[in-house]
């Protein structure tokens, strides 16, 4: 495993992380707490040593399964986690005022809470869920980061950019209060590329790269006859002929990188090749995924032919809507 420093921060982080959303047991069905245990404890073996989470994963569960295997851990794990949206819109709406979604006590309160789950002395990132650039200039956020940060409670703050939007982010990452964001990128969704990720760069801010297989789009096993149990994210976000809409998007970038290659190794590897990129977070809820993930730190970044084939396959689509 290789590890990079997260923006100005000390932290020396995992360039493969662990995205813990699918673990929270509501939402991505199908798994169970014991396989994401050992999943967990087994990317800890391998060297990974960054988790992301939320307050909102499974009501708190996969805080409580996070804090349980970094406490057991007996050595440094970086924990990240995220202040929900007061008013449960994801993601932020325009026009709506950050007193309803993150007033200075609610995201106090949240803070508390994530560290009861976590059962941490102090959450090394806490973000904020969603965001809205109408809100850069307010002082809810910015007075509880500070309160927060001062208290030794949080150890440094982001916040997490909207669907398609990482341009939100800019103003934020300008104003030198966060330490981080997190933002979607992968082959198919460059659009950070453009702006977020040289600003970060110029402004030594951490990016936290979620969403590198596409929800599973890119993982080389969807297709058109995939189904997802009633109530799973998935079957929204690949409803009506998405899956086929994926599976022809990734036919097409198979033939272009030929015969035998790795999918998801291609489309980690495509997130690790931006030197803006702190850690790139998969979710993995099996010993199988872990494994496979975490092996693809040792190949280094991808060759330049690889991914100039990779530029051409960016596709500009939210399916979040």
């Amino acid at each position: 495993m290789n590890y990079r420093r997260l923006g100005k921060t000390n932290f020396d982080v995992s360039e493969i992380g662990y995205g813990a959303w699918g673990i929270g047991g509501k939402q991505w069905l199908g798994g169970t707490d014991d396989e994401s245990l050992v999943a967990l404890r087994r990317a800890i073996e391998l060297g990974l040593n960054f988790i992301d989470t939320a307050l909102a994963y499974g009501d708190g569960h996969s805080e409580k399964l996070v804090g349980r295997v970094v406490r057991e851990a007996g050595h440094r794990i970086f924990v990240a986690t995220k202040v929900p949206p007061k008013n449960g819109v994801w993601p932020a709406q325009p026009g709506v005022g950050i007193h309803q979604v993150f007033p200075y006590d609610y995201i106090m309160h949240s803070a508390e809470q994530s560290l009861r789950n976590l059962g941490l002395d102090a959450i090394d990132i806490l973000q904020l869920h969603v965001w809205n650039a109408e809100w850069v200039d307010r002082e809810e956020w910015r007075k509880a980061f500070e309160e927060l940060k001062r208290s030794g409670k949080v150890l440094s703050v982001g916040v997490s950019l909207s669907e398609h939007d990482p341009d939100s982010g800019l103003g934020v990452v300008r104003t030198g209060l966060v330490d981080a964001v997190q933002v979607i990128y992968n082959i198919f969704d460059q659009l950070p590329e453009k702006q977020l990720l040289p600003l970060c760069l110029k402004e030594n801010v951490g990016v936290l790269a979620r969403v590198p297989l596409d929800e599973g789009g890119l993982s080389g096993h969807l297709d058109e006859n995939t189904k997802f149990a009633p109530g799973d994210f998935r079957g929204f976000y690949f409803r009506g002929d998405r899956k086929k809409q994926v599976v022809e998007h990734v036919s097409a970038l198979r033939r272009d990188l030929g015969e035998g290659i790795d999918l998801p190794e291609v489309a980690l590897g495509f997130c690790l090749s931006h030197t803006a990129i702190s850690t790139v977070i998969p979710g993995m809820r099996t010993k199988r995924h872990a494994e496979s993930n975490i092996a693809v730190s040792d190949l280094g970044p991808l060759p330049s032919e690889t991914l100039a084939i990779l530029k051409r396959h960016s596709w500009d689509r939210n399916f979040y809507n």
